[in-house]
C-alpha cells in the first residue's frame, strides 16, 4: 500500500449548535484583533457571537462583501483591509468562496509572497496567522481541506493553491447554520460535495484510507440531499449533508478531484457559473465517460447511493449514473449547458482551457484529451 498523508485542521468541532464552542475557544487564546470574512446574508447570524467576543475585549473588523466567485483583485482588496486592521486572527463564516479567501488571507497576511506565484501545489513558504473556518453550506468541504480557489481574471480560469499551510487551526461545523440556505444553493452545493466523494473514490490515485470517507460521504449525501432541498429545516438531513460535505473535503488533500472539476473551471471562469452548478451538470456525463476505466469502482458508488445491484458490475455502474442524473433533476438542477446560457460556440475555447487544469486531469481514471473534453461538453447540448 502506497504511503499517503491525511491532513486535518488542528481541531474539528462538529454538531448542531457547536458555534457556541468557538467563542469559548477563542476567548481562551491570546488573540485580540479578529478579522471576520463573511457575506451580507450571513452576518446577522453572527450577532450573538460578536457580542460575546466584544465583551471579552476582542476588536472585530468585518469584510462582508464577498462575491460568489472571488477574483485575484477581490483577494488583494481584502488582504489590504486585513493588513490595515492589523489582524492577529481571522475567521471565515460562509460558503466555499468565503472559506477559501479566509485561508489565503490568513496565510499571506504578513508574507512577502504574492498570490500569483502560489497557484499550484506546495508553493507556500510558511504558515500565517491563526484562522478558523465555519461553513454555512454543505458543499466544498473547504474547512478541512488544504485547497483554495480563486478566479484569475487574466486567463478567465479558476486556479488553485494547495498547501498544508492552508489547513485551518480549527473548523467549527454547525449544521444549524445551513438551515436557512435556499433550496437551489442546497442542491448545487450538495452535488458539489457528492462530486468530491465520487471523484475521490474513482480516482487514479484512490487509497483505502480515503475510500472510507468517500463512500460514507456518497451514502450520506445521496440519501439526504433531496430531503434537505425539500425541507431546509430537516435537522437529520442537514446534519447528514454537513458530515458528508466534511468527508468530501477530507478527500481533497490526499487524493483530490479529477475531470469533473477540471471541466467545470472554464464554466466558472468564463461564464461565472457557480462551482456547484457546474459540477452538477457535468457529473453524469463524466461518469459515463469514465465508467469503462473503473467499472467496479463505479458499481460500488452506485451501491453506496442505495441503487439495487444489476446482473454485473457494468449494469450496476450504469444504474448509478442514472441515479445521479435523476437526483440532480429532482433537485431542480439544469441538465444542459444551454439552460444556463452557455453557447455551443464556446465549446472549443472551454475544452482548451480545461486542458490547462492538468493538476486535476492527471487524477482522472481515464485520459481526457481536448477532443474528449469537446465531446463531453457537446453531449450537454
Amino acid at each position: 500500500m502506497k504511503p499517503i498523508t491525511l491532513l486535518q485542521p488542528g481541531k474539528i468541532q462538529f454538531g448542531t449548535g457547536c458555534l457556541k464552542q468557538f467563542c469559548d475557544d477563542f476567548l481562551g487564546m491570546d488573540k485580540k484583533r479578529l478579522f471576520i470574512l463573511t457575506a451580507p446574508v450571513i452576518r446577522p447570524m453572527m450577532k450573538q457571537t460578536e457580542e460575546t467576543l466584544r465583551k471579552g475585549n476582542v476588536e472585530i473588523e468585518y469584510f462582508d462583501n464577498i462575491t460568489a466567485e472571488p477574483t485575484i483583485n477581490d483577494f488583494k482588496n481584502i488582504l489590504e483591509k486585513a493588513r490595515s486592521f492589523n489582524a492577529d486572527s481571522i475567521i471565515g463564516v460562509g460558503g466555499g468562496s468565503v472559506l477559501d479567501l479566509c485561508k489565503l488571507v490568513a496565510t499571506i497576511l504578513y508574507s512577502d509572497q504574492q498570490i500569483e506565484d502560489l497557484f499550484g501545489t506546495g508553493l507556500v513558504k510558511r504558515r500565517g496567522v491563526w484562522f478558523a473556518c465555519i461553513p454555512t453550506t454543505s458543499g466544498t468541504g473547504s474547512e478541512v481541506s488544504p485547497n483554495a480557489i480563486l478566479l484569475d481574471e487574466r486567463d478567465a480560469l479558476k486556479k488553485g493553491v494547495v498547501s498544508p499551510f492552508l489547513m485551518a487551526d480549527a473548523a467549527y461545523i454547525d449544521p444549524q447554520l445551513t438551515w436557512s440556505v435556499p433550496s437551489k444553493i442546497t442542491a448545487e452545493t450538495g452535488m458539489d460535495a457528492l462530486t468530491h466523494c465520487i471523484e475521490a473514490y474513482t480516482n487514479k490515485f484512490a487509497h483505502p484510507l480515503i475510500d472510507v470517507y468517500a463512500l460514507k460521504g456518497i451514502q450520506l449525501i445521496a440519501n439526504n440531499l433531496l430531503r434537505a432541498v425539500k425541507d431546509g429545516k430537516d435537522v437529520e438531513a442537514r446534519e447528514a449533508l454537513s458530515l458528508g460535505s466534511m468527508y468530501g473535503g477530507m478527500c481533497l488533500g490526499p487524493v483530490n478531484t479529477a475531470a469533473v472539476h477540471a471541466l467545470s473551471y472554464p464554466l466558472g471562469g468564463a461564464f461565472h457559473i457557480s462551482h456547484g452548478l457546474s459540477n452538477a451538470i457535468l457529473l453524469p456525463s463524466v461518469m459515463k465517460f469514465n465508467r469503462i476505466a473503473c467499472v467496479e469502482r463505479y458499481a460500488e458508488v452506485a451501491i453506496a447511493c442505495g441503487v439495487e445491484a444489476g446482473n454485473d458490475a457494468d449494469e450496476t455502474a450504469q444504474r448509478g449514473v442514472e441515479f445521479i442524473t435523476q437526483l440532480s433533476k429532482d433537485c431542480g438542477i439544469p441538465t444542459s449547458l444551454t439552460e444556463i446560457g452557455i453557447p455551443q460556440s464556446a465549446v472549443d475555447s472551454m475544452a482548451k482551457a480545461a486542458m490547462n487544469v492538468q493538476r486535476l486531469l492527471k487524477n482522472n481514471p481515464r485520459v481526457v484529451t481536448e477532443e474528449d473534453a469537446r465531446d463531453i461538453y457537446n453531449s450537454l447540448y
